[in-house]
């Protein structure tokens, strides 16, 4: 394998990037299942996130005294990427405060595969994920209905995770869930305070088990089933919090980003990179203790690919009266239902707003990214370049043709921006692609 040893020297962030610029390409000839376009671009995206020349950027200048400047490189958005990841959270966080209903106590609620299945997951992803998904929202309804003796329907946001803390290769369902749901006879809201949650294990192995014979049909698949019958005689592992993480947190959602949505390993846990091997480390489930583990890079790598989901599958995805559709005809029937059983609300989920990318500059270094550091003045776009789309923007062309002599015929214009002289900003300009980092 061709090394590059310098690379040992290097910390942070470009650790990660340096281990697959080193050998991406050898992986991919060792390991050909991951040699498709949509894995190399995912990988490329990532080694050039944050470089400018490569991503595209927007240029800021200071227009009082000339001298302050920066810019800012757009980021990848690669589901590899660890340092777009930490702006992903903050994203998925967001939206899902959104979409929670205010006074409703949530459970967090982990639906796990035992080891034997999951080599059947891992070859047949895009035809089980989806399944998998719906398979664990019928078994919920089905355990709110049989615990409440109506047919509830209950509230889920699902998301697909398919990493344990140490990278291994391990498919499970986090499900955001309200404490009960909708009587669907009288259209009514019910609140669960007691869930047996030995039932819920039974339940869960059953619909896994029959879905994936179902799907699958084959003999080797039939065995493995009936052994898994066998093997877990209670049912499958169902952890859930019981209703007590909503009050000690500020959000449910800020809870769950670090489980949820969190890449397959963070930076701060890369303890080690020589040009052959890689040592990281991680707490593990079965001790609580810290554990280490030193492996090649190719072993790494694919540690780190594996997690990569099929091309448009959609990891978070919303069920019942979370289900956009719904989301605003339930709300209105949860708010009555709380105010007869104030109760209930105590510690529910705060919602929480979208930071910006200069929101979270500032919590990061306690600076303001678009303040001049020679005058203190704001300071405004002057450039903005994409790699496809060549200049989108530029301040200097639009002076050249006049820009301002323009506007200075049109004193109403200028009154109603506070007579002052008109800025140029990026509020004007459509970038839905993408997502500044400095």
């Amino acid at each position: 394998m061709a090394v590059n040893m310098e690379a040992k020297e290097i910390k942070g962030w470009n650790v990660f990037k340096q281990i697959f610029n080193d050998h991406w390409e050898g992986f991919k000839k060792v390991y050909p299942r991951y040699s498709e376009p949509y894995y190399e671009e995912q990988a490329k995206k990532m080694i050039n996130c944050g470089n400018p020349e490569e991503m595209g950027y927007i240029g800021y200048l200071c227009f009082g005294c000339g001298q302050g400047s920066r810019v800012v490189s757009m980021s990848c958005k690669s589901t590899l990427c660890l340092r777009c990841g930490k702006v992903y959270v903050d994203e998925w966080v967001s939206q899902v405060s959104e979409k929670l209903h205010e006074g409703v106590i949530y459970r967090h609620i982990v639906l796990t595969i035992p080891e034997k299945l999951r080599k059947t997951f891992y070859n047949n992803e895009e035809k089980l994920f989806g399944k998998l998904m719906v398979s664990g929202v019928k078994c919920m309804d089905d355990f709110f209905s049989k615990v409440s003796r109506k047919e509830i329907e209950g509230g889920y946001i699902v998301v697909l995770q398919t990493h344990g803390r140490n990278g291994h290769y391990n498919p499970h369902l986090h499900i955001i869930a309200t404490s009960g749901g909708m009587d669907k006879k009288s259209v009514e809201w019910e609140h669960l305070e007691y869930l047996p949650y030995p039932m819920l294990h039974k339940k869960w192995q059953w619909y896994l088990l029959e879905m994936i014979r179902k799907e699958m049909d084959t003999e080797e698949v039939d065995r493995i089933v009936d052994n898994c019958y066998k093997s877990y005689p209670r049912g499958f592992v169902a952890n859930v919090q019981k209703g007590e993480v909503p009050g000690r947190y500020e959000s449910l959602a800020r809870y769950l980003a670090k489980y949820v949505v969190s890449p397959p390993i963070s930076i701060r846990r890369i303890d080690r990179y020589d040009g052959e091997r890689v040592k990281y480390h991680y707490r593990s489930h079965k001790t609580e203790k810290v554990e280490t583990e030193i492996v090649d890079v190719y072993t790494f790598i694919g540690r780190m690919i594996q997690h990569i989901l099929p091309k448009g599958f959609k990891r978070i995805r919303y069920y019942g009266v979370q289900a956009t559709k719904t989301f605003e005809v339930v709300k209105e029937i949860v708010r009555k239902a709380l105010s007869r059983v104030k109760r209930i609300a105590n510690g529910a989920i705060k919602i929480i707003g979208r930071k910006s990318y200069r929101e979270r500059y500032k919590e990061s270094t306690g600076k303001d990214p678009f303040v001049c550091p020679h005058c203190g003045k704001e300071m405004d776009v002057c450039m903005i370049w994409h790699p496809r789309y060549g200049v989108i923007y530029d301040e200097h062309e639009e002076i050249k043709r006049g820009k301002y002599e323009q506007r200075e015929k049109e004193p109403n214009r200028d009154e109603r921006n506070g007579g002052g002289a008109i800025r140029p900003t990026t509020k004007g300009v459509q970038l839905p692609l993408f997502h500044l980092w400095n």
